[in-house]
């Protein structure tokens, strides 16, 4: 799912229209605020974000979804008509994952998407993974080796550091 947030309804139908089209189910918001509220809402996996919006700029809205737990890895793709270097990088130091300045070219735009897509479904699967081997660590080791091992992949465990099977 990808979230759009725009103020300008021309460029949402637009994007919307080509991400539907490539088979992506699209959410849209038309300011920041909006944009905030749909993001904690809908759990998108990858939100497009315009810069200059009338309530919150897209650096404003980038900030506060990368300070929520919930939105704090989902990828985030900056849409603007700026074409200075200084908001290129601005973008990027507040937490955007990439930029694109409009007129958005499609292929690009639906490229770079699925990288980022890509990117947050093997994210969401090495997690997955994290997961499972805490509970098998916890379940088979000391609770001080297994936060060990998580810190350190790379170190053993000693003998006595493995708990008798039941």
């Amino acid at each position: 799912k990808v979230l759009v947030v725009d103020d300008t309804e021309a460029n949402i139908k637009l994007v919307r229209a080509l991400l539907k089209g490539a088979g992506y189910a699209v959410v849209t918001a038309t300011c920041g605020t909006d944009g905030l509220a749909v993001a904690a809402a809908e759990q998108p996996d990858l939100i497009l974000l315009d810069i200059m919006m009338p309530d919150l700029t897209g650096f404003e809205v980038c900030q506060r979804l990368r300070a929520a737990p919930e939105t704090r890895q989902t990828p985030i793709v900056f849409l603007t008509a700026l074409h200075e270097m200084e908001d290129h990088m601005k973008a990027l130091d507040v937490g955007g994952d990439d930029i694109l300045t409009k007129p958005i070219n499609k292929l690009e735009l639906l490229t770079r998407a699925r990288s980022l897509l890509r990117i947050r479904a093997l994210t969401t699967e090495v997690q997955e993974q994290r997961r499972v081997i805490h509970d098998l660590l916890k379940t088979h080791v000391s609770a001080e080796a297994a936060q060990r091992y998580l810190a350190d992949p790379t170190s053993a465990f000693s003998l006595d550091e493995l708990k008798p099977s039941s």
